[in-house]
């Protein structure tokens, strides 16, 4: 279904002339269309999910390094497709309802030291996936757990 969304988003952009919305948009499915062909698979909206997120982080990466070499005209950009990759993400989750996340997941574990922290958050990251930047959910996670 959100597959089908952004076909239809993309059909639309096209005959809108918006060509920055389209090349984003193309971007997208072409790594949906990459993961498909790689391991001979129909992604899932969840599946479509996490190639969204991977774009994003990669984008928020780039902003970075962008921004710390002095090109915020590149970093700009990003920041665009970031806008744009992200109206096809679920409402990104608040911290404390993140946090609720992953203290049900230590309980549910039993998770009690570092070493369990792969245990956790093979149980968080299902939940939050496309919600939240992972990278501020595993540092959550060590803070708890520490």
């Amino acid at each position: 279904m959100l597959k089908a969304r952004i076909q239809d988003d993309m059909k639309a952009a096209m005959k809108g002339g918006d060509k920055p919305r389209l090349a984003v948009i193309r971007l997208i499915m072409a790594a949906i269309k990459q993961r498909e062909v790689d391991e001979r698979i129909e992604l899932d909206d969840e599946q479509v999910l996490v190639v969204l997120d991977k774009m994003v982080k990669q984008r928020r990466d780039s902003i970075k390094q962008y921004s710390d070499a002095g090109r915020d005209d590149l970093a700009d950009v990003e920041k665009a497709e970031v806008e744009i990759i992200q109206e096809y993400l679920p409402e990104a989750l608040s911290e404390d309802e993140i946090g609720a996340i992953i203290d049900q997941a230590i309980a549910d574990t039993g998770a009690s030291s570092m070493k369990d922290m792969g245990k956790v958050m093979g149980k968080v990251k299902p939940q939050v996936q496309g919600r939240g930047d992972m990278g501020a959910v595993s540092a959550l996670v060590k803070q708890k757990l520490a």
